[in-house]
């Protein structure tokens, strides 16, 4: 019999790449001075998701963002809203004096109900809104799906 010594930074470091697979990007990441640091997504756009009997509705709010830089997939069970959205530069003969929005990338992630039929899943962007349709079903689908944005 061999004794085997808990490292609970192990255990840590495992669940974090968990999480990666989950997310889509590293939780951590190196510096130059090869510190560890916990890596946040430029910005978190708003959410809602509402249930009607026949479907989940996900809308977010993305404005100034472009359809092109708007990702949407359904992995084994998992929403996934991604994209860019790209800072304004400055220009000759424009100061900007206070920049409140938020830019950069961003990731939301949801967990679809097993009802929800990934095949069928359609979205659309108006307006700086991204609307997800998740079309229920009743039977587990737990396949990948690629979205077109409308």
């Amino acid at each position: 019999m061999s004794l085997v010594r808990w490292d609970p930074m192990r255990e840590l470091e495992e669940m974090a790449d968990r999480l990666e697979r989950v997310v889509g990007h590293p939780l951590f990441r190196r510096t130059n001075d090869g510190k560890e640091t916990l890596t946040v997504p430029d910005w978190v756009p708003a959410v809602d998701i509402v249930e009607t009997p026949g479907e989940y509705l996900v809308t977010a709010a993305l404005p100034e963002v472009k359809k092109d830089d708007i990702r949407v997939t359904v992995v084994d069970g998992i929403l996934r809203i991604g994209g860019e959205r790209t800072r304004v530069k400055e220009e000759e003969g424009r100061k900007f004096h206070r920049m409140e929005q938020a830019y950069g990338r961003f990731v939301r992630t949801f967990a679809v109900p097993d009802e929800v039929d990934g095949a069928k899943v359609q979205a659309e962007f108006k307006d700086g809104v991204l609307t997800v349709h998740l079309p229920k079903t009743g039977k587990p689908q737990p396949k990948t799906f690629e979205v077109k944005v409308a």
